[in-house]
């Protein structure tokens, strides 16, 4: 048996006491494998393990010859090995403490994993030599519930193919520079990607990660997601990371089961196991998953810079019944449905992120009516930054759906938003999870042939971009995809091709400049100030009309017409005098519309109406979406 030689431990006394109580919070600096003059050192928790080793090729995978040593009482195994150093592949072999037990394992705290379908750990570290100084010095301003968010969802692996080379996803270093051209060209704010965290079935799309500080291996080293995150930085695109401390697979070399023991999830099946998603649920109330799900959270923060975390399932971690049947779950000790503890570690999470990193953001994918999920932690609320509003895109694409001659009978889905629109601080998604599983693209969910598709396309994002609220779109639906995303495919950019795809894009770009530049726009997306009704009661015509405000008075009426029939001369209240500019329209014929608009504005009358001293008679396109403000009329901006 090779004995170990030893430096001194990187894990102090401290570290093991913050650990055990749940408050140590940057795990990754001691635990894992850490390359260092002469070898590595590993560290690993398994308090149930009897004998720990680390395994590979530099000893020919025998779990006796490199032993490590458990700390005290803490549950955790060390012990340095020489002559071991980056891209060694490893695992630990544990035999668990009064049993026959015996499992190799990944190591949960690895910088980087093997390619998949293989699983083992690979020694690593993060050197990376950044060049977003100015991003990260500014970003308190771009990331502030001020500012405007407009978010391009993505999925690393299908985004762009390389159907030459037998169809392969692009590395992160190959999708640097043209996923940060389209964002920048096309005005998104911020990328948000679907989770990079190592995992195992690539068409769970991140979502039932193994290794949760790993990025996954398919697309590169960790330094090529740092390269592709610097990228999007220094051409001014945020980053969101999809993170997922909800649930975990039931993989063998993962963290299932880990030490012979249900160390990271709990025991009991009616807590521990998801039915629904056949995967184990992480035991939020043991102290050293807390340290080990907060550290993870600060990890991508601290050394990825990343400038938020969208929390995937919260929903299905706050409640108990969460997929289940009566008599398959365990209420809580007064005897409700609430799971007290994912409550008390969701407002540690956010407090502890926000009191390290007070310029990101963290929001959470909350599907129920859970109160105050987007506020302070100090008056009861859950401390997220922000909320996805699922009822808001439930709503919508189900009244979109209609044909145009039945919405009429629906014109509540449209409006009842506006009874809540505030008590949240709500994100708007038309995301991944609407173009899946037969759901059909987004272009394909519009009714109508396909002039009055793309209308209808061009409308819903108007309507959205006019909504309160930050914005989110997934790949594909800015240049009108016609089927629904798979992840082994790329978005179909050979449809740019096409005019009337060319036109859709166009019209993204153009809503994306027009929100960030016009503080009316986003400047109180989360608050009741920012927004008005002209007239939300229009169901015959199934016409609706908006005006969005900022702290300075700033206005912007958006006139939204869900039918195929023009509405010119069409009477709207407006709070102020003079030329109304028409700022953008949905049917110029630039966008692929028919060329119904307002010959570059109208000029307000004093002729009360809505409610409102002032009134312009606008033409409202068929299927379209018309933006005016008020501006002095110039030479260039008058009628010609």
């Amino acid at each position: 048996m090779t004995e170990i030689a030893e430096p001194s431990s990187l894990i102090t006394e401290e570290d093991l006491f913050l650990f055990n109580e749940g408050s140590h919070f940057r795990l990754w600096d001691k635990l894992g494998s850490h390359p260092t003059l002469g070898g590595t050192h590993f560290a690993v928790w398994a308090p149930n393990a009897e004998a720990l080793s680390v395994i590979g090729d530099h000893n020919g995978w025998d779990s006796r010859a490199n032993p490590l040593r458990e700390r005290g009482s803490s549950g955790i195994w060390e012990g340095f090995l020489p002559r071991i150093g980056r891209g060694a592949v490893y695992k630990y072999h544990i035999r668990s403490r009064g049993s026959d037990y015996q499992v190799e394992k990944a190591d949960p705290l690895a910088f980087s994993a093997e390619v998949a379908p293989k699983t083992g750990s690979v020694v690593w570290d993060l050197d990376y030599e950044w060049a977003d100084a100015e991003w990260m010095r500014t970003r308190h301003q771009r990331n502030a519930a001020k500012a405007p968010c407009s978010i391009y969802e993505v999925h690393v692996g299908s985004w762009m193919r390389v159907p030459e080379e037998d169809n392969r996803s692009l590395h992160y270093w190959e999708l640097s520079g043209p996923l940060a051209d389209h964002c920048a060209r096309m005005g998104f704010t911020h990328v948000e990607l679907l989770p990079v965290m190592e995992h195992p079935f690539f068409g769970s799309w991140g979502y039932q990660t193994t290794g949760y500080f790993a990025p996954t291996s398919r697309f590169g080293t960790p330094q090529d997601l740092m390269k592709l995150i610097d990228q999007l930085h220094q051409r001014g695109v945020g980053v969101i990371l999809d993170w997922v401390p909800s649930h975990f697979p039931t993989d063998e070399h993962g963290l299932a089961y880990f030490d012979g023991t249900h160390l990271y999830e709990h025991a009991d099946p009616r807590r521990g196991f998801h039915p629904e998603w056949k995967s184990y649920i992480f035991n939020l109330g043991r102290h050293e998953v807390q340290s080990f799900l907060i550290s993870n959270a600060m990890f991508w923060l601290d050394r990825y810079h990343i400038d938020g975390i969208r929390v995937d399932g919260v929903a299905s971690i706050l409640y108990l019944d969460y997929g289940r049947k009566a008599g398959e779950w365990i209420p809580n000790e007064l005897g409700g449905r609430e799971n007290l503890e994912a409550v008390d570690f969701l407002r540690r999470l956010n407090t502890e992120v926000y009191a390290a990193h007070p310029d990101v953001q963290t929001m959470a994918e909350e599907s129920t009516a859970w109160p105050m999920v987007s506020r302070p932690t100090y008056v009861g609320g859950l401390g997220f930054g922000m909320k996805w509003d699922m009822g808001w895109m439930h709503d919508t694409l189900q009244y979109m759906e209609n044909d145009p001659v039945h919405r009429k009978y629906h014109h509540n889905e449209l409006v009842f938003r506006a009874s809540y629109a505030f008590t949240e601080n709500y994100v708007l998604p038309l995301s991944h999870d609407e173009v899946v599983y037969g759901k059909g693209s987004l272009l394909g969910k519009m009714p109508g042939d396909d002039w009055q598709k793309r209308a209808n396309l061009r409308l819903l994002f108007g309507w959205q971009w006019a909504a309160p609220g930050k914005k989110l779109l997934f790949m594909g639906g800015e240049i009108g995809q016609l089927s629904e995303w798979a992840h082994d495919r790329s978005i179909e950019w050979q449809l740019l091709s096409d005019p009337a795809h060319q036109g859709i894009q166009r019209w993204v770009t153009d809503l994306n400049r027009l929100y960030s530049s016009e503080p009316a726009m986003h400047e109180l997306d989360f608050d009741a100030a920012g927004f008005s009704w002209v007239d939300a009661n229009d169901w015959e015509q199934s016409v609706l009309s908006t005006i969005r405000s900022s702290s300075e008075g700033r206005h912007v009426l958006g006139a939204f017409n869900f039918t195929p029939v023009a509405r010119p001369g069409f009477r709207l209240g407006v709070p102020e005098g003079g030329f109304w500019r028409e700022l953008l329209n949905s049917d110029a014929e630039i966008y692929g519309g028919s060329g119904w608009g307002n010959q570059g504005g109208v000029q307000a009358e004093e002729v009360s109406c809505h409610g409102r001293p002032y009134s312009v008679a606008v033409t409202v396109p068929p299927l379209g979406a018309v933006f005016l403000s008020p501006s002095t009329p110039t030479p260039s901006s008058l009628p010609a």
